[in-house]
């Protein structure tokens, strides 16, 4: 009877499990307006600050992607509702070259820099010191490189 069970177990994560990677890698037409219609339905009153939204070539192939940032967000007078100790949540969409853009990643985050090294621009992501394997207070510092539609991390401190 156990082995029945977890064979329908493995069945049903089989079926069920494509589904849900299928929309986690939802082409969107516009991430601005998909994230704004969001809010502006989850919340009573939606009011987004002039840096919730950045357009810029995130993965170096010339084509303009978006990074979102929930710091710039209020959501019924509470300004950052999804922010806590580990930062605020980002999300780093890629922009297709058939048109749309998927959601690549998404990381809580203190804050980031968008710099160029050898050549590349790559992110420096600024996070909660325990991402670092760190217990003193000083934010870890990751820099990543965005290849395709994956984060790829260069360095940590």
């Amino acid at each position: 009877m156990k082995t029945l069970l977890i064979a329908l177990v493995h069945v049903a994560a089989l079926v069920i499990m494509p589904g849900l990677a299928m929309a986690q890698q939802q082409l969107l037409d516009d991430p601005e307006v998909y994230e704004k219609t969001h809010y502006q339905q989850t919340c009573k009153a939606a009011e987004f600050g002039p840096t919730f939204v950045k357009r810029l070539d995130i993965n170096n192939d010339g084509i303009a992607d978006v990074v979102t940032d929930h710091s710039q967000l209020t959501c019924d007078g509470v300004l950052g509702p999804s922010c806590n100790a580990d930062g605020c949540p980002h999300n780093f969409y890629v922009q297709v070259k058939e048109g749309g853009y998927i959601m690549i990643a998404t990381a809580q985050i203190y804050d980031y820099d968008f710099i160029q090294r050898f050549g590349n621009m790559v992110f420096v992501l600024k996070m909660h010191p325990r991402f670092c394997d760190r217990t003193d207070a000083m934010p870890c510092e990751m820099t990543v490189r965005v290849r395709g539609g994956r984060f790829v991390t260069i360095s940590k401190k």
